[in-house]
Parts: C-alpha cells; sequence; structure tokens
C-alpha cells in the first residue's frame, strides 16, 4: 500500500499596500547608494526588485515634479464645434418632424 504525503504548507505574507510617501522613501534612499541593497532589503522589508523598480519610477517621472513634461497640445475646438451644430440641426429637425405627426407633445 502507497502512502501519500502531505504537502508542506507555505505560509504567504499578505499583500501590503505602500503609500506614495513610503515608496520615495525607499527609491531615495536607494538612489543615495549610501547602503547596500541587502541592506535597504532588510530596512524596509521588501524585494529587491521592487526597490530597483521604485527607484527606477522615480528616475523616469522625475522631471514631471518640476514641470519639465513636454507642453500640453493645443485642442482643435472647430470640429467638435461643427458636431455639436450638426447634433442640434438634427434634433431640432426631429422634435419638428415628431410634433407634427403627433408623437411628441409641444411644448
Amino acid at each position: 500500500m502507497v502512502k501519500l504525503r502531505k504537502k508542506a504548507t507555505v505560509a504567504r505574507r499578505t499583500r501590503r499596500l505602500h503609500t506614495g510617501a513610503f515608496k520615495a522613501q525607499v527609491a531615495l534612499a536607494a538612489l543615495r547608494e549610501d547602503q547596500t541593497m541587502a541592506q535597504l532589503c532588510q530596512e524596509f522589508d521588501l524585494h529587491a526588485n521592487q526597490i530597483t523598480e521604485w527607484k527606477r519610477q522615480l528616475l523616469e517621472r522625475a522631471a514631471d515634479v518640476f514641470g519639465g513634461g513636454d507642453p500640453p497640445k493645443p485642442v482643435d475646438l472647430q470640429p467638435l464645434h461643427s458636431k455639436i451644430g450638426q447634433l442640434t440641426l438634427e434634433n431640432d429637425f426631429l422634435e419638428r418632424a415628431l410634433t407634427k405627426a403627433g408623437v411628441l407633445s409641444a411644448r
């Protein structure tokens, strides 16, 4: 007779949500490079990949903090105004047609 082994249970950590301030603190500490990655991992109780990712995101988006991003493109309002005019004409036409047909009561 074959005996079945029980699978070892692995204790899983519940998913943690970190605030933006905490992420910034960790990323800035990683940028300072006064501690090794192992020390940062132990201090903040995080995986090295997570710290590296937050550091990369901080470096990519640092210019946006000071408004160094691309200026917003001006919106061309002409097509929007013409669409509004077209829809207004269609609504007026349908209102008159339905009123004449007796389906829509006069206001």
